[in-house]
């Protein structure tokens, strides 16, 4: 009995370690900005006139500590249940929640900062640099997908270099990608032009999602409203 109870959990620890290597996960990881809301129920599984979709987006929460947060680590998160999420992260969280699609954290190898004035300095100095930060992992299976859902901040008014790193090393060549993003008061800036330019054999929506930080965590009927408009 024993040896039968070692081999079940021997099991379920190799499941667990091959679930973050790179494959989309049917619904969100635990821990992953300070607004505090209620957490996205699951959807069921994805699949809008035949066709799968997947949500992939990068967030950086500037802490992950849920209480006595300063000014910037407020601005760049929402509590949900006690969990400390980033903006975007949460979008992503939302827009799963309504269309059931798998999601992905794209996510450096060397992680970012989280003190908010080395990141924003890092962040202007990748971009200068024009720099592609490696990814910590990549998606093994994106031929399944027909739908790409693209989440990211707005830093300096572009994606962060990352989208970049990701989009370079990833062919989406025929598929449809429908961006969304967190803002500090710049939008979606130019950032759908940029994609469309990265990933020219995609059909690139430009009617993206974008909502500010200081309103991200009472977006939820908008995202809802916007992804029905879609199709979902």
């Amino acid at each position: 009995m024993k040896k039968m109870l070692t081999l079940v959990l021997s099991l379920i620890i190799i499941v667990a370690s091959l679930a973050g290597c790179g494959t989309p996960q049917p619904k969100p990881s635990s821990s992953d900005q300070s607004k505090t809301t209620s957490p996205p129920a699951e959807a069921p599984a994805a699949s809008k006139d035949g066709k799968k979709a997947l949500v992939v987006y990068f967030s950086m929460p500037e802490t992950t500590n849920p209480n006595n947060m300063n000014q910037e680590e407020a601005n760049s998160t929402v509590v949900v249940g006690g969990e400390v999420l980033g903006n975007t992260q949460y979008v992503a969280y939302l827009i799963q929640k309504n269309t059931g699609a798998d999601i992905f954290r794209i996510e450096p190898k060397t992680p970012y900062p989280t003190n908010h004035r080395t990141l924003v300095d890092m962040a202007k100095a990748e971009q200068n640099n024009k720099a592609r930060p490696e990814l910590a992992s990549t998606i093994q299976n994106l031929g399944q997908y027909d739908v790409v859902f693209l989440g990211y901040p707005n830093w300096w008014a572009d994606m962060p270099m990352i989208l970049y790193s990701f989009l370079e090393s990833h062919d989406l060549s025929g598929k449809t990608i429908i961006p969304f993003n967190t803002h500090g008061g710049s939008g979606l800036s130019g950032t759908v032009s940029t994609i469309a330019a990265l990933q020219p054999n995609a059909n690139v929506i430009k009617n993206g999602f974008t909502v500010s930080r200081n309103t991200v965590q009472n977006c939820a009927d908008d995202v809802t409203a916007w992804v029905k408009d879609l199709g979902y």
